[in-house]
């Protein structure tokens, strides 16, 4: 099964999703509003995970349209992004730049939807570069142009960067997100899961006030 995003309609929503639908208070049903993970992932309640890939266009459509406008409704919940390193020729490297940034973001306090973090300027500039400018680094074949697509963004240099990868959180992380790969292998990415149990089903979501509420509804589950 691919883990691409199985049902185009499903994944075109999220950038053509009504920002003054009207929101939606029916509860939420498992097998069509969420599914049940069977390896739940230990991160705790009061979170919303995004397991999500450099190479994938949807991910990039949901970071700039739905991410935060959701999570801005959403105070009292964690955004926990998971790069999904099986996923594009670069896999590795960019969860190893993206596992560096949190680390790097959470000891200066600042959350990975800040447009100021480390983890974001390096977001964007991965998916502008990928996406939008159609750059391939070499088609694999040049992991430090991809690298440094990611320092310059955020002005790091490459040395430094290298020491910064040892950091045994940034190991931890990149372990952590090896659960990426069966969450994604259910319907796709961008998979967004709540408390890292319930992983909600983007293709039955039909507005952003939706999203919001179904979110709500599984973290008080």
């Amino acid at each position: 099964m691919s883990i691409t995003r199985r049902n185009a309609m499903g994944a075109v929503l999220a950038f053509s999703m009504a920002l003054t639908a009207p929101l939606s208070f029916a509860a939420v049903t498992e097998g069509t509003d969420y599914v049940v993970l069977e390896s739940p992932v230990d991160i705790g309640k009061g979170t919303v995970i995004k397991v999500f890939s450099y190479d994938c266009p949807f991910c990039y459509k949901y970071a700039k349209a739905v991410d935060k406008a959701v999570m801005g409704k959403l105070p009292d919940m964690e955004f926990v992004p998971f790069h999904l390193k099986t996923k594009g020729k670069y896999g590795l490297q960019g969860s190893t730049l993206f596992a560096v940034a949190l680390v790097k973001d959470k000891a200066a306090g600042l959350k990975p939807l800040d447009p100021k973090s480390n983890f974001h300027k390096i977001e964007m500039a991965l998916y502008k570069a990928y996406h939008d400018k159609k750059e391939r680094w070499n088609d694999g074949a040049d992991p430090d142009a991809f690298i440094k697509t990611g320092l310059n963004a955020v002005g790091w240099n490459r040395a430094q960067y290298d020491k910064d990868a040892t950091d045994p959180k940034v190991k931890e992380l990149i372990d952590l997100w090896e659960v990426s790969y069966p969450i994604a292998k259910v319907q796709g990415v961008p998979a967004y899961v709540v408390n890292g149990k319930y992983l909600l089903m983007t293709k039955n979501i039909m507005s952003l006030d939706s999203m919001v509420n179904k979110i709500k509804e599984l973290s008080a589950k």
